[in-house]
């Protein structure tokens, strides 16, 4: 019986999408596809000179590079910029949506539109750019779609109610769509990352970060590197009996 890939492109000819890939975690996802000589387009909302900055890393590399704004909350923005691709032949073959948004506070105190925003950003977004991106990769029965999820959204966290929602609806998300998806040869998993070293943790003061390293078995945070290898994995050819799977690199702080 073939494998999942068997009839794929070779690993350099194809294009990876990275949303919110001006971040700490997608720019290291950008660029640790680029360091493989693969297309990059690295989509941004506003964080326009972070996008850029990525890119010339990604460049530097040796990569084939593209930057595109839109809003993925909004379908008609998402419907232009796979025109975009299209015209410009950088369809992807792998779909990582990592764009997400973060909100701490209590329930009580969050509003109906903060609430909607949250699971827009996080949960709709994914659902959009799966949607409009993997009938190119049904065409080609072969498809790697990875939705960066978070520790939370398997075990909940106080103050971040909303957040852990949205979460959880990316990691059932990602189970129903591996079935639905797996007889076209295309995986559907989630990366769900514990406490990473990027600026999502900024707020916390020095003392507070000490008392959460201490909390990880692992002693430490992850790093943004340590993510994107999950997921660089996760999008190889040879990972393709790998479909429906919640993985999270978390450093044995929830198991």
């Amino acid at each position: 019986m073939a494998g999942v890939g068997e009839n794929s492109k070779p690993l350099g000819e194809m294009t990876v999408l990275v949303t919110g890939g001006g971040g700490g975690i997608g720019g290291a996802i950008a660029e640790r596809f680029a360091s493989v000589g693969m297309n990059v387009i690295i989509h941004y909302m506003t964080s326009h000179e972070a996008a850029n900055d990525v890119a010339r890393r990604c460049m530097a590399l040796g990569a084939k590079v593209m930057t595109v704004r839109a809003d993925i909350r909004d379908r008609s923005q998402l419907l232009r910029m796979a025109e975009r691709l299209e015209s410009s032949g950088m369809m992807p073959d792998i779909l990582v949506n990592n764009a997400g948004k973060a909100h701490y506070g209590m329930l009580a105190d969050l509003s109906e539109e903060e609430w909607d925003d949250i699971m827009a950003v996080n949960l709709k977004g994914s659902f959009l750019c799966s949607q409009i991106f993997m009938p190119y990769m049904v065409s080609g029965r072969y498809g790697r779609i990875i939705n960066v999820s978070s520790v939370w959204g398997i075990s909940g966290a106080s103050c971040e109610v909303a957040y852990s929602a949205s979460k959880g609806g990316v990691n059932a998300f990602t189970k129903a769509l591996a079935k639905e998806l797996a007889p076209s040869g295309i995986t559907v998993n989630a990366v769900a990352p514990g406490a990473v070293n990027t600026s999502m943790l900024s707020t916390l003061q020095e003392d507070e970060l000490r008392m959460l390293e201490e909390e990880i078995p692992a002693g430490r945070l992850g790093s943004p590197e340590e993510i994107s290898s999950l997921v660089y994995f996760l999008a190889l050819p040879e990972s393709g009996y790998i479909t429906g799977q919640i993985i999270s690199p978390n450093g044995g702080w929830i198991t």
